[in-house]
């Protein structure tokens, strides 16, 4: 989505089912879980929310760079509260920031609960044992080592929007290029947040991409 895109601008929408928010720039109701919160705090500057625990009245965009950048630079927060705010200019970078560390706290999680693989050898053998939750690739892996890895998982969800040394931070290593997720809480959550984080960094968040290419794949940020 682009800035031409987007609807008249308009004031926040709390919802009507607890489930469904309305951007403030698109004017479009979504799924929450689409979208990000963000609160006016004391000191008048608009901070993210993802964990939408903030109190105050929370003004809600898609989960998407552009519809950010829309709301920074026509002053949208400002109309919506009705009211002078400080607006961060890095805003859009700083909602990546945290959805980035909600996503490595994630695998963190996985990790020491034994829910996770890590590794070349220790994640084709998981593979060629039966499903997996989530298959997840290091953006900046060696086509060759990513293409022997997603012969075993066809099929399976996976996602590749993190780079080697983020998803080696997670798991205390220096870097990590494969990893497999077991199906669960943990993965669901984290699957969740990559949707939100696949709208910050220009692709297509967890998906079923067992009928793509390989082109296709590079291209929508998966593997």
């Amino acid at each position: 989505m682009t800035a031409g895109d987007h609807r008249k601008l308009g004031a926040a929408d709390e919802g009507v089912d607890g489930t469904l928010r309305r951007c403030i720039v698109t004017r479009e109701s979504r799924d929450r879980r689409a979208m990000v919160r963000f609160v006016v705090a004391p000191d008048g500057s608009i901070v993210p929310d993802l964990e939408e625990r903030l109190p105050g009245r929370g003004f809600w965009l898609s989960a998407d760079r552009d519809v950010v950048n829309t709301a920074c630079a026509k002053n949208v927060f400002a109309k919506a509260a009705r009211m002078k705010v400080t607006v961060p200019p890095d805003l859009a970078d700083r909602v990546e920031e945290r959805l980035v560390a909600r996503c490595l706290n994630f695998i963190g999680l996985a990790r020491r609960a034994g829910r996770a693989f890590a590794g070349f050898e220790k994640v084709k053998a998981r593979l060629r044992e039966g499903p997996v939750g989530l298959l997840i690739e290091a953006s900046d892996g060696t086509p060759g080592g990513r293409s022997k890895v997603e012969g075993l998982a066809q099929g399976a969800r996976r996602v590749g929007l993190f780079t080697g040394a983020e998803l080696g931070r997670a798991l205390g290593r220096d870097r990590t290029v494969h990893l497999v997720l077991e199906s669960g809480a943990l993965t669901n959550r984290l699957m969740a947040e990559a949707e939100r984080l696949a709208g910050f960094r220009g692709s297509s968040g967890p998906e079923d991409h067992g009928d793509l290419n390989e082109s296709d794949r590079r291209k929508n940020g998966m593997t």
